[in-house]
């Protein structure tokens, strides 16, 4: 079974409302949003601080590599501890790791302490993060039932974006009026309480017990179950090869803001710039589980990837900070939109059993590729400066709105996979537990609970 029971809620099914009408849903969901305003408060904070003791986008770079990178090298691991052992348990841990670490930012800002002890305490907190997100990721959609999952994943990249805005906005608000850079460090380590205390409260069940591998083979079965899966080895390369490519300005965004529109990253100017494309990030993880909820995932895909590669050429060509503030909202809507749409399909297409070690995949293309784009491109926005690497990603991602086709390979699944008597249940796979292709909504998304 996927997800947990169906309740009776009167939402239409699949939409944002549908999902919080769950208890355990709703009650980790706002906790998540408390947590993660501290968290983008130092997300803005921290890199706008060490470009202004070094004003170079590469240190920026190995910054963000330090915090990310560990994504890389430990989602996979942490895939296989979210499959097999108590994820509430693990959850807890992981996050009481983040806020040891984020606390030991506050003396080391406060007393401007060398570069490179920053980077160690940056790698803890990453080490946390790495260990905790497919754990995090393989529960939310066992709180809910398959047919609410899009809304619960609209919602989930919400707060993620929601969280995005608020905290830059209590950031530009707070720090004229003479909060330092330490103290929202400290700040956001308290905000780790709110996800702990709400997951002593949560009713979360074990994963299924079922046959998992042994030795090493555990380790690279994430990687075998996504090649035998045609979609979820297409999302998952397109996430890759789009995140190392065409985000890069993510993590360098203050080098960008100040190369390219003059906006320094100490500012309140820059603060704003940044809230303003994590707003336009937030409507646009909302619209997939309000606006689009009956429209096809899989098309908003596509749609997405091209809408994206127009605004980050308008964002690589404008030059005043009108236009960086009126580009970059659509940016932000067009890259969340596009990548919720993606982890909607993708969650759909997987069993509770296996959801974590592939979804480690998932974090490994998306939080830990940009990282390497970062290092990569940091160096280059040195030499050359930010516009011409910004007008490459948005190339490659307008070949992307060609690329992930997720329609022709449902079609081409539906077609290879054999009829079924009416009185044997398609939805799922028998072989894999896996929905079959055969049984797809409207929307793109595995029909049956």
């Amino acid at each position: 079974m996927q997800g947990t029971a169906t309740i009776q809620h009167g939402h239409t099914p699949g939409s944002a409302r549908a999902a919080l009408a769950y208890p355990d849903f709703r009650r980790m969901w706002v906790a998540s949003f408390a947590s993660n305003v501290g968290t983008w408060m130092q997300n803005v904070v921290l890199p706008a601080y060490v470009y202004d003791r070094t004003g170079r986008a590469s240190i920026v770079g190995l910054l963000v590599f330090a915090q990310l990178g560990p994504l890389l090298l430990l989602s996979i691991p942490a895939g296989v501890i979210a499959d097999r052992f108590d994820r509430r348990r693990w959850l807890i841990a992981m996050q009481i790791v983040q806020l040891v670490f984020s606390a030991a930012l506050f003396p080391l800002a406060a007393a401007d302490a060398p570069i490179w002890s920053l980077f160690l305490v940056a790698l803890g907190v990453g080490i946390g993060n790495a260990l905790n997100a497919p754990a995090w990721s393989a529960m939310l959609p066992t709180l809910v039932s398959r047919a609410d999952l899009p809304g619960s994943i609209s919602l989930n990249s919400t707060m993620i974006n929601g969280s995005r805005v608020i905290g830059p906005i209590i950031v530009a608000v707070l720090a004229p009026l003479g909060v330092t850079t330490s103290q929202f460090f400290l700040f956001n380590a308290a905000t780790y309480l709110f996800v702990v205390l709400a997951l002593l409260r949560l009713h979360l069940q074990r994963p299924p017990a079922v046959a998992h591998e042994k030795g090493w083979r555990q380790f690279t079965a994430g990687v075998r179950l996504a090649r035998a899966n045609p979609v979820a080895s297409r999302l998952l390369l397109a996430l890759t090869t789009f995140s190392f490519l065409s985000l890069p300005y993510v993590g360098l965004f203050a080098a960008v803001a100040e190369l390219n529109f003059g906006i320094e990253g100490r500012t309140s100017t820059y603060k704003w710039l940044y809230a303003t494309w994590g707003l336009g990030a937030c409507l646009g993880a909302l619209a997939i589980g309000t606006v689009f909820v009956g429209w096809d995932k899989r098309r908003l895909i596509r749609l997405g990837f091209a809408a994206f590669a127009v605004c980050l050429a308008a964002f690589a060509i404008a030059r005043e900070p009108i236009g960086a503030f009126v580009s970059g909202f659509f940016l932000g809507v067009a890259y969340f939109g596009t990548t919720t749409s993606m982890m909607t399909v993708l969650q759909s297409r997987l069993a509770d059993h296996e959801r974590g070690r592939v979804m480690s995949l998932w974090f490994m293309a998306f939080g830990g590729t940009v990282p390497l784009g970062n290092l990569v491109f940091g160096p280059v926005i040195d030499a050359i400066g930010a516009r011409w690497v910004l007008l490459a990603g948005a190339v490659w991602a307008l070949w992307l709105a060609s690329w992930c086709d997720i329609e022709t390979i449902d079609r081409r699944l539906a077609a290879s996979t054999p009829s079924t008597d009416s009185s044997t249940d398609s939805s799922t796979d028998s072989s894999t537990g896996r929905p079959s292709p055969a049984r797809l909504d409207d929307h793109g998304i595995a029909a049956g609970d």
